[in-house]
C-alpha cells in the first residue's frame, strides 16, 4: 500500500512505524474472515481492511470525523486479524496510533467523555475500585444494565503461602482483579508454592496501563509503566526470576513496555528487561513441568475427570501467541476439555469494550457462550479476569480462572 503521510506525523516515530505497517498491507482481505465485528455487522469499515483505509486517510490528510472515531472504537483489538494476515501487518499497533490521533482531532463529548474519564482515572486505581465495587454490590439493582453485569459477588481468596522458598518470581496483582476475584493470585501462589517457588508482589505496582493505552492515553500508560518498573526493579534485580502475569490482558501490555518506552532514555533499558522477563502464568508453570506434572498426575488419579470448556482469551492466543498451554495442564490434571467451535473468536470483553460497546459485546458473549456450552461442560475456564467476568454475566455455569482449577486439584 502506497502512502504519503501528512506533515504533522511524517517525521515522527509513530509516523515511521505507521508508514511501515501500511506498506505491508496488500489488500487481500483474509483478515475480514476472522474479524468478529465484520462478521456481526458486515460493514467493510468494521473490519481490519476498512479500518486500515480509514487510518491511512487520517494520517495522510490529518482529518478525522465522528464516523472515523466510531469505526475505530468498534474494534476489539483482539488480534485475530494479525494471526490470519499472510503479510505480517501489525494492525493493532496501527490502530493504537490511529486512535491516539483521533482522540486529539475529535474531542469526546457528553457521556462518552465521562465514561472514559472514569475508566482511566478510577477503575485503574485499586484503592478506588475496591470500595466502588463494594458499593456497587449494595446498590446493584439500581445500576444500569451493562454496569450491573460487571458487579460480581464477593469472593474469598483462601490462604496465601508466605514467601519461604529460595526461588522467587514476581506477580502483578493488578487493578481490578484483587477486588473482583482475589482467589486467582492466591491460587497461583499456592500452586507455585507446591513446586518450590514463592510468588511475591511489589506493593507499589498497580494497573499495567492497558486501559489508558487503548483509550488513547498513551502518555498516561507510559506513566503507569514507569511506576511499575520502579516498583518491580528491586525484586527483579534481586532474587526474582520472572514477572508472572495471571491476567493475559496485562501480559500483553507489560510485554509492550519495551516498545512503549523505547525513546525514554531513563527507562528504555529497564523496560526492555521487564518485557523480556514477563511470563504468562501458564508459560511459567510449563517451564517447571518436571516438578508440576507428577502433582497433576497424582491429582488426576485421585479426583477422576470433570468436563469443562476452555475459553482462550484473544490476549493469550492472538496477541501473545500462546496456544495450548493451559489446555495441556488442565488435561494433565484430569479435566476433560469439551470441543469449542470458532475458538479463535473474541468473547466481547476486550478490556473496556463491554462497557463502551455493550450491544456488540453482548452479541459476541452470547455467541461465545453458545459455543462453550455446546459440549455440556460442568464449568468454564479462562485466563483473563475481563473474559471471566464478561462470560459469567451471561450464564449460570461457573466461570473461573484455570489456575484456580489446578489449585483445587493439587492442594
Amino acid at each position: 500500500m502506497q502512502t504519503e503521510l501528512a506533515d504533522f506525523i511524517r517525521n515522527t516515530p509513530d509516523g515511521a512505524e505507521a508508514d511501515e505497517i501500511l506498506r505491508k498491507c496488500v489488500h487481500c482481505g483474509f483478515c475480514t474472515a476472522t474479524c468478529p465485528t465484520y462478521q456481526l455487522l458486515g460493514d467493510e469499515l468494521d473490519g481490519p481492511r476498512g479500518r486500515i483505509y480509514l487510518i491511512k486517510q487520517l494520517l495522510e490528510t490529518g482529518e478525522a470525523s465522528a464516523k472515523t472515531q466510531l469505526h475505530l472504537d468498534r474494534c476489539l483489538t483482539c488480534g485475530a486479524c494479525e494471526t490470519t494476515c499472510p503479510s505480517g501487518v501489525r494492525f493493532v499497533r496501527l490502530l493504537d496510533i490511529g486512535r491516539e490521533v483521533v482522540e486529539r482531532k475529535v474531542p469526546r463529548q457528553g457521556r462518552g467523555a465521562l465514561a472514559r474519564y472514569v475508566l482511566k482515572n478510577f477503575v485503574t486505581q485499586a484503592s478506588w475500585f475496591g470500595p466502588a465495587l463494594r458499593a456497587g454490590r449494595l446498590f446493584k439493582p439500581l445500576l444500569p444494565g451493562a454496569l450491573r453485569a460487571k458487579v460480581t459477588p464477593a469472593r474469598g481468596a483462601g490462604a496465601r503461602p508466605p514467601a519461604r522458598h529460595r526461588r522467587r518470581m514476581v506477580v502483578l496483582e493488578g487493578c481490578v482483579q484483587p477486588a473482583m476475584s482475589p482467589n486467582i493470585n492466591a491460587a497461583a501462589a499456592r500452586v507455585f508454592d507446591r513446586i518450590g517457588i514463592s510468588l511475591v508482589a511489589a506493593p507499589r505496582a498497580g494497573c499495567c496501563g492497558a486501559m489508558r493505552f487503548h483509550l488513547g492515553d498513551a502518555e498516561g500508560a507510559r506513566e503507569e509503566a514507569r511506576r511499575n518498573i520502579d516498583a518491580w526493579w528491586p525484586l527483579l534485580e534481586g532474587e526474582g526470576e520472572a514477572l508472572v502475569m495471571t491476567a493475559s490482558g496485562c501480559g500483553v501490555q507489560v510485554r509492550e513496555y519495551a516498545h512503549l518506552l523505547q525513546h525514554d532514555a531513563r527507562y528504555a533499558a529497564k523496560a526492555a528487561r521487564v518485557s523480556l522477563l514477563t511470563r504468562d502464568v501458564g508459560e511459567a508453570l510449563a517451564a517447571e513441568a518436571e516438578r508440576l506434572l507428577p502433582l497433576l498426575e497424582e491429582a488426576r488419579a485421585r479426583h477422576g475427570e470433570r468436563r469443562i470448556a476452555y475459553h482462550a482469551p484473544c490476549t493469550l492466543q492472538h496477541r501473545q501467541r500462546i496456544r495450548g498451554v493451559p489446555e495441556r495442564l488442565l488435561a494433565a490434571a484430569g479435566y476433560e476439555l469439551t470441543p469449542v467451535a470458532d475458538a479463535h473468536l473474541c468473547c466481547g470483553s476486550a478490556g473496556t469494550y463491554s462497557l463502551l460497546q455493550p450491544r456488540l459485546a453482548t452479541r459476541l458473549r452470547d455467541n461465545k457462550l453458545a459455543a462453550l456450552c455446546a459440549g455440556g461442560p460442568q464449568g468454564i475456564a479462562s485466563a483473563n479476569i475481563g473474559c471471566i467476568t464478561h462470560l459469567q454475566s451471561g450464564t449460570q455455569i461457573p466461570v473461573r480462572h484455570w489456575i484456580e482449577l489446578i489449585d483445587e486439584r493439587i492442594n
